[in-house]
């Protein structure tokens, strides 16, 4: 048992179950979770000594995990979530539907909409969020810093991407000029952002990411020099890949191969990065990513309501590719709720290959250690153990809906569900109490969301 403080900061005590999803998954019934200084100080059962607290939390009748990691968002899109006239027609489609509507981003609404973004992922279990902002408009202002300020407000692990769009409608691409910018610009705003925001210390709260958005909106001088960017700042990248047949026939015309080989020979085949969707890699390519240690953010709500098809996480996983999950934008999954990604995930898995063949444990794992792959922080996030971030998901097992469920209660948190958090805790502080997040201006943020919002939407009849 390792030594314990005197007094911790914060001991989540008298759990159902703590999962720590540690190196070794250790399940400790009646478990108790210590917190000093925001990294994790101390966790035991029943049997063993528990320090004192400083402030102390009742996990009784409930199971205790890591917070979740999501992987892949999009949070400016819940500005035009449910969008009708976008809801039919596949991803292409939808895209050109919504471009225009996003032209009309800027500071104050990248800010409004990480905001309720975060907070509804809090209210889900996430703890730590990475972030897709890949439009750009001219005279937009800074919109990564403005999500970052949401996220510092809020108290939540942050890693933003910086997006880009650099191949317009007149190039090939897909996207109008209006949401575009040219490659050395894009490049100088990366290296900035970086230099401005990301910390490279253990249980940073923020880290950067770059990251052009697809291979049919960018240029591939873009992508080459951002990998190239990527390695001499030492920073992460990611893109969405293998997402739908468009891709891979959109990718044979262009570039005279499928998306996995035209990432390779741009430079992303690499540990560095990791991909979105990842639905439609052959059984070779899973190999290569595989190998790369390229990561995947599984998306499984939005890879059905889009109708991309169900990815091979199966495959994925024994081919030692890190696989995350994923909410995505919440125009295309509509709700950012990591609890029902993760339960969408196992029922996916089941039926792809068997009752067997995803259990909530798996989903529960790639919701965690999986995520932390994919960002680059095993060990760090994504599980409980000494030394890791403070981050973890308090989550009740009580009421009807587990009534004669205990027997195991992590099957029973994701089968019998639906469920919240009760309480989520980031780096030692509690972002969410009794279900309801504790920043103050929620109230306020919603409004200001749905006056931004409906004025965002207002674009198609102007």
């Amino acid at each position: 048992m390792t030594e314990q403080p005197t007094a911790a900061h914060l001991v989540v005590s008298g759990a159902e179950l703590v999962a720590t999803v540690d190196a070794e998954r250790r399940e400790i019934l009646g478990g108790w979770v210590a917190i000093t200084d925001g990294v994790v100080s101390g966790i035991g059962g029943p049997a063993d000594r528990q320090p004192e607290a400083r402030q102390l939390l009742n996990a009784e009748g409930c199971l205790v995990t890591p917070g979740l990691v999501n992987t892949h968002h999009h949070m400016y899109q819940n500005l035009t979530r449910a969008f009708a006239p976008a809801l039919t027609g596949g991803l292409f489609d939808w895209l050109v539907t919504l471009y225009p509507l996003w032209s009309r981003m800027d500071e104050e609404a990248a800010y409004v909409s990480a905001y309720v973004g975060l907070t509804e992922l809090a209210l889900g279990g996430a703890t730590t969020s990475t972030d897709h902002l890949y439009v750009h408009p001219k005279g937009s202002g800074d919109l990564i810093s403005a999500e970052i300020r949401a996220a510092q407000d809020l108290g939540m692990r942050f890693h933003p991407t910086r997006g880009s769009m650099s191949l317009s409608v007149k190039d090939g691409g897909l996207p109008p000029d209006s949401v575009v910018q040219h490659d050395d610009d894009i490049l100088t705003d990366s290296q900035r952002l970086v230099e401005l925001h990301h910390d490279r210390r253990p249980a940073a709260m923020v880290r950067i990411a770059l990251a052009p958005c697809s291979p049919f909106s960018v240029s591939t001088e873009l992508m080459r020099a951002t990998a190239e960017l990527a390695e001499r700042l030492d920073v992460r990248l990611h893109t969405h890949l293998c997402e739908t047949k468009d891709e891979d026939a959109f990718c044979l015309e262009t570039f005279g191969r499928r998306p996995v080989d035209y990432f390779e020979d741009v430079g992303w085949g690499t540990s560095r990065s990791w991909i979105a969707h990842c639905v439609w890699p052959d059984a070779d390519e899973v190999i290569r990513l595989g190998a790369w240690r390229t990561g995947a953010a599984h998306c499984p709500s939005s890879n059905m309501i889009l109708g991309s098809g169900l990815a091979p996480v199966a495959e994925l996983r024994a081919a030692g590719v890190p696989v995350g999950l994923g909410c995505d934008g919440s125009s295309s999954a509509d709700s950012a709720s990591l609890w029902l990604e993760a339960r969408t995930a196992m029922l996916q898995g089941k039926l792809r290959h068997g009752a067997a063949a995803m259990s909530a444990r798996d989903a529960l794992e790639i919701a965690t250690r999986g995520g932390a792959g994919c960002l680059g922080r095993t060990g760090e996030i994504g599980e409980l153990s000494i030394g890791a971030c403070g981050d973890l998901v308090v989550w009740p097992l009580e009421g009807p809906a587990f009534a004669g469920a205990l027997s195991d209660p992590i099957e029973a948190w994701l089968r019998c569900g639906p469920s919240a958090a009760r309480h989520t805790v980031v780096g030692g502080a509690l972002v969410v109490v009794d279900g309801v997040a504790v920043h103050p201006e929620l109230d306020a943020m919603l409004v200001r969301h749905r006056a931004i919002s409906g004025a965002m939407q207002s674009a198609l009849a102007d």
